[in-house]
Formats: structure tokens, sequence, C-alpha cells
């Protein structure tokens, strides 16, 4: 991408997050600039990464070769609609919006190359993982172009149907929150069991953060890893066998099946 130029509709955190991590990859600040409405934010983006901010979207994108659309799913409409004058033939548009599905974006811009992403959270320290769906406008150079921008942050992994970000979202977008919740519970049943709050938040954080770790170095899957860890009549097992006992397996799986449904939802009464 050293020469490919950028415009980011939109500079919260997300787009903060892949500016700086195409800044560490070597992209020019020259080549990169941003819109937003709000002025704080705009001063904000500019002394942080020394790029150029608009608060006109026109502005922004005159003559990039991506505009990455990183604005709130509630103002998206409005958005393209004032930026469809301006889109000139062959931009590629990078949508990073949770629940606006394609056939709304081209409705609101037209049949421009599209890609839609979902990224997650931990985008903000590069240790994200992003699911891309391309339409059959974009080419080959600007799927290039539309995977090394997400990799910016962390992993992009591209998918067949767009159906499929419903269940990306479910999985690793929403993800971030279930690990939260369980890092929750294993620290208060620390302290119940006697432990100093501190100290069973330092016990689950750096468990969390090994197993992990562990997992993505390991070139066994995560029920291997289970299993060499879990010692017959242990305390390991007993453990286990007590989520399994009380459904673990299932109780995930509803969660991700209620998740990937509101992101269903969501997308339909998004793009109305």
């Amino acid at each position: 991408m050293s020469k490919t130029r950028i415009a980011f509709i939109g500079a919260g955190n997300m787009a903060a997050s892949l500016i700086g991590g195409l800044r560490a990859q070597g992209l020019d600040t020259a080549l990169i600039r941003a819109s937003d409405p709000g002025a704080e934010t705009r001063a904000r983006i500019t002394a942080e990464h020394g790029i150029e901010a608009f608060e006109d979207n026109a502005q922004a994108i005159d003559g990039v070769d991506v505009v990455v659309l990183a604005v709130k799913p509630q103002v998206m409409k409005a958005v393209c609609e004032t930026l469809k004058p301006n889109l000139k033939p062959g931009q590629l548009v990078v949508s990073i919006a949770a629940g606006i599905t394609c056939a709304s974006l081209q409705a609101w811009l037209g049949a421009i190359p599209l890609v839609r992403c979902m990224p997650n959270t931990p985008a903000l320290l590069r240790q994200g993982v992003s699911g891309l769906y391309a339409t059959r406008e974009v080419t080959m150079e600007q799927r290039r172009q539309a995977e090394q921008l997400l990799s910016a942050v962390g992993t992009a992994l591209w998918l067949d149907e767009e159906q499929q970000l419903d269940a990306v979202t479910a999985v690793s977008g929403s993800g971030p929150a279930y690990f939260f919740l369980l890092i929750e519970a294993m620290t208060a049943a620390g302290e119940k069991l006697g432990l100093p709050r501190e100290t069973a938040s330092q016990l689950t954080l750096q468990t969390a953060l090994g197993a992990a770790r562990m997992a993505v170095s390991s070139d066994v899957d995560a029920a291997e890893l289970r299993r060499r860890v879990t010692s017959p009549a242990g305390t390991t097992e007993a453990a286990i066998k007590s989520f399994q006992a009380n459904g673990f397996e299932a109780i995930v799986e509803q969660a991700l099946q209620a998740a990937a449904k509101r992101s269903a939802e969501l997308a339909e009464k998004l793009g109305k």
C-alpha cells in the first residue's frame, strides 16, 4: 500500500487504530486523510498522526483510492447520500460499520466496488481479527488493498458469503465481551475462595493471556491443549466436568446463535 491514498470518513477510535497501523507499516502520512464533523476529533487525529483532517467529506475523498466508512451505523445512510455525488469511478469503498449490508450501501452509493468488514475492538491494540466480504465490482488489486488495510490492526480473513458476517459478528465481533465475562466470573470466584481481589484478578488475567498465546502458537487445536492439561481424576478434570454438567457448550452455542440472529435483525433495521 506504499502509494495507496486513503480517506477515512469518521475519525473515531477504530479509524485512529487503522491509521496508526498503516503508519506503523510505513505508509506516508501524506497519503492518509480523514474527515469528521467534530472539531476536537479532527484536532486530535491531526495531532496524534500528522494527517490532514477535514470537516467536509467531499474534500477528504477527492483523489483518493480507498474510502473507509468509519461512522456509526445510525448515520451511515445520511453520510452515504452526501458522499455519492463526489465518489469517482474506480474508488474502493470499505465499510467497517456493523450491521449495514452491501445491498444497503450500494443502494445509497451506487454500484461501486465495496468491501464490507467486521473488525473487533482488540484492533485498538493491533491484535484484532476481521472478516471481509467483497462485492463483484471489487478488483483483485482492491481486494489486496482492503486486506492490507485491515491487516494493519491484526488478522484479516476473507469470506465467501456476506451472510457469514453475522457469524463473524457473533464469534469475534462480540467475542471479546465473552472473554471479559469469563474473566469477571473467575476473578469473583477466586475472591470467594479466599484470595484478595487484586490477586485473583492478576492470576485470571495472566492465565487468560498465557492460554491465548499457547493456543495461537500451538500446532494442535484447543481440544488437544485442554486434554493435555486435564489429568485423570485431577483438579482440572473436576472443573471441566462441572462446566459440562451445567451445559457449558450448549450455553456458548446458544449465546452465539443469539448474537448472529441479532446481527441479522440489525442489518434489516438499519438498512431501511
